[in-house]
């Protein structure tokens, strides 16, 4: 089982970046599949982006499309989420996940993974 960590969340005013990192204690994330989710406050958990395993293959919900990007450093065992054009509703708990079975492609499902960080605070607010 993976353990994963993310960090950089923090307070942003609307349109500003931030990025985020996921990273694993003790293990590769080269293997997996990972995605990003985010749960806001009295909301189910939303799949926001994932990336393939080789990083050739993302996929992102239409609320960040064109604002957010995922990318991957395997020798640096991190996944990034890119994050510009913040909005208050970006408000959210983000969360990383991996999953270890997919290859090609990926999902922004969250039955798909089953290793998960805690989560980091991202608030958007002036």
């Amino acid at each position: 089982q993976l353990q994963l960590v993310e960090s950089g969340g923090t307070l942003v005013q609307p349109g500003g970046s931030l990025r985020l990192s996921c990273s694993a204690s003790g293990a590769s994330l080269n293997n997996n599949v990972i995605g990003w989710f985010r749960q806001a406050p009295g909301k189910e958990r939303e799949g926001v982006s994932c990336i393939a395993k080789s990083g050739s293959n993302t996929n992102y919900a239409d609320s960040v499309k064109g604002r957010f990007t995922i990318s991957r450093d395997n020798a640096k065992n991190t996944v990034y989420l890119d994050m510009n054009s913040l909005k208050p509703e970006d408000t959210a708990v983000y969360y990383c996940a991996a999953d270890a079975y997919s290859d090609y492609f990926c999902s922004i499902s969250k039955y798909e993974y089953a290793d998960w960080g805690q989560g980091t605070q991202v608030t958007v607010s002036s």
